[in-house]
C-alpha cells in the first residue's frame, strides 16, 4: 500500500483543495461565454432562483458531489442564458413586445423557446441540457400535480408547444398532462399560425410579427393604434423608421405606456363591453362561455406576480443584507456560544431525540425498497421453491425489486429572530433546529436553516435617510432588514453546527418583518433542485417594526404578511407549515400549529414534518388545517 507523505517547508502556508464542483463551474462559465459570445459576461452560482440581469448570470449552485441531474440543470439555464444573449435583441423585442400582463407573459414565453429551438437544433449537447432545465423548471412550478386547466399557466404551456413545433422535442413528462389540457384550444385557434413560426426561426423581428398574430387568435391581441400603425406600415416605412424614427418610436411607447398607467379600469371596462357584445350578437361559438375552454382571461400563476398591486413598498433597499452567521460574529464567540447551547440542550435532548427517531424511521422507511413476488418473469424466488418439490407442476414463481417512490426534498427551517424571542423561547428554537437538521440529513433530506430580523431598532439607516429627503408621505417599509444564513441546504451539518450559537448572542434579536423575510425563504427555496420543497416558519407574534408602522397603516406589514402567504399556499409547488410560540398562527396559515410553551416546539416541529411526509407516503392525516398544541 502506497502512502503519501503531507510536508512542506517551514514559513510555506498550505494549499488548501479545491472544492470538488470548482473546475465544473469554471467550465461552464467558460462555455456560457463562448456561447454567447460575451467574453465580458459574469457568471455567478447560487442558492437564489437563476436570473440574467445585463451582463451578469446567476446559475443553479450544484452539490459538492455533481450529482448528474444537478450537472444537466446547471448547464442547461447556462446555455438558456446563453442562447438568449446570443440571439435575442431588446430592442426589437420592447418594439412588438404587448403592454398588458397576460399577452406579455405569453410573447416572452414564446420567445424565450425561440432562442432555445435555434440551440437546440445545432447542438444535440445543448438540446439535451435545456431539456433537463426545462423539466426541473416543470418540477418547481407543480405542473405535475396540476389536475384542471386553470391551475395551468398558459405561458409555460404555450412556450412548450412553440418549443415541440420548432424542434419537435415533446413537453417534459412533469408537464404533458398540462400541456395535453390546452394543446386542443390552442391548435384549434392558433394552429396555422403556429407552423410558420419555424420559417421565422432566427428573424427576430418576423418571429415577433407572427408571436402577435398567435396572441391575437387567442384572443391576447391588442388592438390599439400603435399596434395597427406597426402593421400596417411595417415593411413599408421601415428603412425610414430606422434612420429617423427611433425617437419618436420611444416616445410614441412611452405615451401609450403613461395612457394604459393612467387609464387602467377604463381598459378593462372596454374589453368587458367588448366581450358582451360580441357574445350578443351571436360571433363567439357556443361554447365559448365554457369557463374550461381557456376563453376567459389569464393570469400569471406565479407566487408574488402581482405584488405591484398589494399596496407594500420599501422606501430604500439600500441598508438591507443577507450574511452568513459565521460574518457576525469573531469564530471564538461563536464557538463560546455553541458550547453554551451544547450545555442547554443536555436537558431537553431525550425528549426531542425520541421524537426525532420516529421521523427518521418514517423516512428511512420510505426509502426502503420492496418487491413484488408471483411474477411469471424476472429473479427466481428461492423462497417459493417449496412449492415445486410439493407439486412438481407448481410453475416456478419469480420476484422483482421495486424502486422507492421517495422524491428528491429540501427543507428551509425559518426562525423568527425578533426581540420577543429572547430567552428561552430562541434558545428552544436553535436546540430544535440543530436536532431535526442531523436528523433529516441522516436521512437524505437537505435543510437550509435561515433567521430573520432587523440591522436596527426603530429604523436604522433607512429611516435616516428617509428624514434627510424630507419625511415624504407614505414610504412603506421603513428599516434595514437582516436576514441570516446559519446553515445552506448543501452545507454539511458538520461545518455549520456552531452557527446555531449566535442566536444566544446578545444584540442580535430585533424587530421582525415576516412578509418579506417569507418571499426571501421562498426564492431560496424554489431555485433549488430537489422535487420537493418544505418551509416551516417558528415565530411568535405577528410582524412589528416601530419605524414602519409609526409612518403606515396599523396592518400594513400584517397585511403585506397576509398576501405572500396565500400567494405561496396557492401559486407555489412549496409547502408551507407554522409554528406559534403562543402566538395563534392558525388565523395567518392553513398548516399550521400554536404551541402556549416553547418547551412543546422540538414535539410540535417533529409531529409537522411527521404529517407532512406521511401525505407524501400516501397515509391519511387525523388532523387537517390548524390545531392547538395543549401543554403536557
Amino acid at each position: 500500500m502506497r502512502r503519501r507523505c503531507l510536508w512542506r517547508e517551514p514559513g510555506v502556508t498550505a494549499v488548501k483543495p479545491d472544492n470538488p464542483s470548482e473546475p465544473f463551474k469554471r467550465a461552464v462559465g467558460m462555455a456560457v461565454r463562448a456561447l454567447a459570445g460575451e467574453p465580458e459576461l459574469e457568471v455567478t452560482y447560487s442558492t437564489e432562483a437563476p436570473a440574467l440581469q445585463g451582463h451578469k448570470a446567476r446559475l443553479p449552485l450544484p452539490s459538492r458531489n455533481l450529482p448528474p441531474h444537478e450537472v444537466a440543470v446547471v448547464r442547461g439555464a447556462g446555455d438558456a442564458y446563453a442562447l438568449k444573449l446570443a440571439y435575442h435583441e431588446d430592442k426589437i423585442h420592447a418594439q412588438f413586445r404587448p403592454q398588458t400582463t397576460e399577452a406579455a407573459a405569453l410573447f416572452e414565453a414564446v420567445e424565450q423557446a425561440r432562442v432555445e429551438a435555434i440551440g437546440a437544433i445545432s447542438m444535440k449537447g445543448v438540446a439535451d441540457n435545456l431539456a433537463a432545465n426545462l423539466e426541473a423548471k416543470c418540477n418547481a412550478r407543480g405542473l405535475a400535480r396540476v389536475r384542471d386547466k386553470s391551475d395551468a399557466p398558459l405561458a409555460d404551456v404555450l412556450g412548450m408547444i412553440v418549443r415541440e413545433k420548432l424542434t419537435g422535442a415533446r413537453p417534459p413528462e412533469a408537464a404533458r398532462a398540462a400541456v395535453e389540457m390546452w394543446r386542443d384550444f390552442v391548435e384549434s385557434r392558433a394552429g396555422k399560425d403556429l407552423d410558420k413560426l419555424g420559417d421565422a426561426l432566427r428573424d427576430q423581428k418576423a418571429f415577433a410579427k407572427l408571436t402577435r398574430q398567435v396572441l391575437k387568435d387567442l384572443d391576447f391581441g391588442e388592438d390599439s393604434d400603435q399596434e395597427a400603425e406597426g402593421e400596417e406600415g411595417g415593411e413599408n416605412s421601415e428603412s425610414a423608421a430606422d434612420q429617423e424614427g427611433d425617437e419618436q418610436q420611444d416616445a410614441r411607447g412611452e405615451a401609450a405606456s403613461t395612457d394604459a398607467d393612467l387609464e387602467p379600469a377604463e381598459g378593462e371596462q372596454g374589453d368587458e363591453t367588448a366581450t358582451e357584445m360580441r357574445a350578443e350578437d351571436g360571433d363567439e361559438p357556443s361554447d365559448a362561455t365554457d369557463p374550461d375552454d381557456g376563453a376567459k382571461p389569464w393570469r400569471p400563476d406565479l407566487p408574488f406576480a402581482h405584488q405591484d398591486e398589494w399596496g407594500y413598498k420599501v422606501y430604500t433597499t439600500q441598508f438591507d443584507e443577507v450574511i452568513e452567521a459565521e460574518e457576525l460574529c469573531d469564530a471564538e464567540e461563536l464557538v463560546r456560544l455553541r458550547n453554551f447551547l451544547d450545555q442547554q440542550l443536555q436537558a431537553m435532548q431525550g425528549v426531542v431525540a425520541r421524537l426525532a427517531n420516529k421521523l427518521q424511521r418514517l423516512l428511512m422507511a420510505q426509502q426502503n425498497r420492496n418487491w413484488e413476488f408471483d411474477l411469471e418473469e424476472g429473479l427466481l424466488d428461492t423462497a417459493r421453491l417449496t412449492r415445486i418439490v410439493i407439486d412438481p407442476m407448481y410453475p416456478l414463481s419469480f420476484k422483482r425489486e421495486k424502486d422507492t417512490n421517495f422524491r428528491d426534498t429540501v427543507v428551509t427551517l425559518l426562525l423568527d429572530n425578533s426581540g420577543s424571542m429572547r430567552g428561552r423561547p430562541i434558545m428552544v428554537a436553535a436546540m430544535c433546529a440543530d436536532i431535526l437538521a442531523r436528523t433529516l440529513e441522516r436521512c437524505a433530506v437537505k435543510v437550509e436553516v435561515l433567521g430573520f430580523t432587523t440591522r436596527a431598532w426603530k429604523g436604522g439607516q433607512s429611516r435616516e435617510k428617509w428624514i434627510a429627503d424630507g419625511k415624504p408621505a407614505h414610504p412603506g417599509r421603513l428599516n434595514d432588514l437582516r436576514h441570516v444564513v446559519y446553515k445552506a441546504a448543501d452545507e454539511p451539518w458538520r461545518r455549520a453546527r456552531r452557527n446555531l450559537g449566535l442566536m444566544m448572542r446578545e444584540g442580535l434579536l430585533k424587530e421582525n418583518i415576516d412578509g418579506e423575510a417569507l418571499m426571501w425563504a421562498h426564492n431560496r427555496l424554489v431555485g433549488r433542485p430537489e422535487q420537493r420543497k418544505i418551509m416551516m416558519v417558528i415565530s411568535d407574534g405577528a410582524p412589528v417594526d416601530d419605524s414602519t408602522l409609526s409612518v403606515n397603516a396599523g396592518n400594513y406589514l400584517e397585511r403585506h404578511f397576509r398576501k405572500v402567504i396565500e400567494d405561496i399556499e396557492t401559486k407555489s409547488s412549496v409547502e408551507l407549515a407554522a409554528i406559534g410560540i403562543g402566538h395563534d398562527v392558525t388565523r395567518h396559515y392553513r398548516r399550521a400549529v400554536t404551541i402556549v410553551d416553547a418547551e412543546q416546539l422540538g414535539g410540535a416541529m417533529t409531529d409537522q414534518l411527521i404529517a407532512l411526509f406521511a401525505e407524501e407516503r400516501g397515509e391519511p392525516r387525523h388532523r387537517r388545517g390548524g390545531k392547538r398544541a395543549v401543554a403536557r
